[in-house]
């Protein structure tokens, strides 16, 4: 049995005040060092994605097999998870397979994914927990997806774009290859093309926002674009490998854990009371046989690839490949996620 109304809103501002508006704070605090010159080791900027493989990162997409069904108000059952197992062993098997085939037409794929994924992730925290209703439109829904997933994948390059290449190079070099065909997306003019694009998208969907919504002044439309300029600064300002790193743990995986809550009765009941801890408990015990098989399952990837790592960055390259494979299915499980929720029904 679902909350009531008054429980549901309790529980949606237990989770903004203990992982939404926390992740903000991390995420300005940050900025404000590189703004003013600041530099980090890269050994050190690797610590964050090196530490989601058990904190956040990975685990946050290791309850599928029992989320897709919580999301349509039923108790999990065996069949669904041998459902959404052959999911992630068809779409995850036949990725990992184009990666030994076409490597750089995999990390293209992966760069698409993620922006699609990390979109619609937003969305749902966006609609679901902070409740906004200037997004009134699917194709509005569509247009913020598109800049808040656009923010992590894209505003990097334009920064960074040295960073950025030797990261595709780590995760292309598994296979034997070079990021070579990937050149003239580092160029100055390719990257001033899709900067101004994108500057472009991001202004057009915050305006296309204020005008539906109740204006500048519309509290949900603030928090929209509050979001949205700071992601714009940190991505702008942050070495990518430390971004990626922080915002995968403590944004997405966060706002997504805070998703998983909310479709599990007990621990949204939890969260109605206040009660973060249980809430969390329940998803580590939920997330950890499958979180477990897929870090053994990162053992014998790396006794598979052509080129195995030596040091912690080409480790960190093979992890993301993994990351890779099984960002596809979960996709998949959350767009379905999003249906039963009715994330797009408007």
């Amino acid at each position: 049995m679902g909350l009531n109304a008054a429980a549901a809103g309790e529980a949606r501002e237990t989770l903004r005040t203990v992982a939404v508006r926390p992740a903000w704070l991390v995420h300005a605090a940050l900025v404000v060092p590189f703004l003013f010159g600041a530099s980090v080791p890269l050994a050190l900027q690797y610590v964050p994605l090196a530490a989601s493989v058990a904190v956040l990162g990975l685990p946050h997409g290791a309850v599928d097999h029992l989320a897709l069904e919580r999301s349509r108000g039923q108790s999990p059952t065996y069949r669904g998870m041998l459902l959404v197992g052959g999911l992630y062993a068809l779409l995850g098997g036949a990725y990992l397979a184009l990666w030994y085939l076409a490597p750089v037409a995999s990390f293209v794929l992966f760069i698409a994914v993620t922006w699609v994924h990390w979109g619609q992730g937003d969305v749902y925290a966006l609609v679901a927990v902070e409740g906004v209703d200037h997004l009134r439109t699917r194709g509005q829904r569509a247009l913020a997806a598109a800049v808040r997933g656009g923010l992590p994948m894209l505003v990097p390059l334009l920064s960074y774009p040295d960073q950025y290449r030797e990261v595709a190079a780590l995760l292309v070099g598994r296979f034997g290859v070079t990021a070579a065909d990937l050149a003239p997306l580092f160029e100055t003019g390719t990257r001033l093309a899709l900067g101004t694009g994108f500057v472009a998208l991001t202004l057009l969907a915050l305006a296309l926002g204020a005008v539906r919504g109740d204006g500048l002044a519309g509290p949900g439309w603030r928090i929209d674009a509050l979001e949205t300029g700071l992601l714009w600064a940190f991505f702008l300002a942050v070495p990518p490998v430390l971004a990626i790193g922080v915002y995968f743990c403590l944004w997405h995986s966060v706002r997504h854990i805070a998703r998983l809550a909310l479709v599990d009765p007990r621990a949204a009941g939890a969260l109605s009371r206040g009660a973060w801890r249980p809430a969390l408990a329940r998803f580590a015990r939920d997330a950890a046989p499958l979180t477990a098989v897929s870090v053994a399952f990162l053992g014998g990837f790396y006794l598979l690839v052509p080129v195995r790592p030596t040091d912690l960055p080409e480790t960190v390259g093979l992890y993301l490949i993994l990351i890779a494979v099984l960002t596809l299915p979960h996709v998949v499980v959350v767009s379905l996620m999003d249906r039963a929720e009715g994330v797009w029904s408007v």
